[in-house]
């Protein structure tokens, strides 16, 4: 089992900037992807991006591509999301993810995808 909790979440501008951070802890190493969600109220999950656990593969959801990248930090165990020229669309509560899954590369931008989920960070863009 792995333990996410993520943090960097907050109130900004549109046009600004935010880095949310995913703290890994436990079984990590039978990882293979770690990815971010979000959920704006009454809407369902949906994919922002994914990162093999090796570093080396990223995946963007078209809406946030060129706005957003994802990162991590192997020696921590953590995983980044830096969010830049947000918009009033991208509030909502962001989730980090983990999996010890193999699956074909798109698959990892699918929810059920992934073992484990943290508790989520809230991210609100004022127009």
């Amino acid at each position: 089992q792995v333990q996410l909790v993520e943090s960097g979440g907050g109130l900004v501008q549109a046009g600004g900037s935010l880095r949310l951070s995913c703290a890994a802890s436990g079984r990590t190493f039978s990882s293979t992807a770690a990815g971010w969600f979000r959920q704006a109220p009454g809407k369902e999950h949906e994919f922002v991006a994914t990162i093999s656990w090796s570093g080396g593969s990223t995946w963007y959801a078209d809406s946030v591509k060129g706005r957003f990248t994802i990162s991590k930090d192997s020696a921590k165990n953590m995983v980044y999301l830096q969010m830049n020229s947000l918009k009033p669309e991208d509030t909502a509560i962001y989730y980090c993810a983990h999996t010890t899954k193999n699956t074909y590369y798109s698959a990892y931008a699918v929810p059920d995808v992934y073992d484990s989920w943290g508790q989520g960070t809230q991210v609100t863009v004022s127009s």
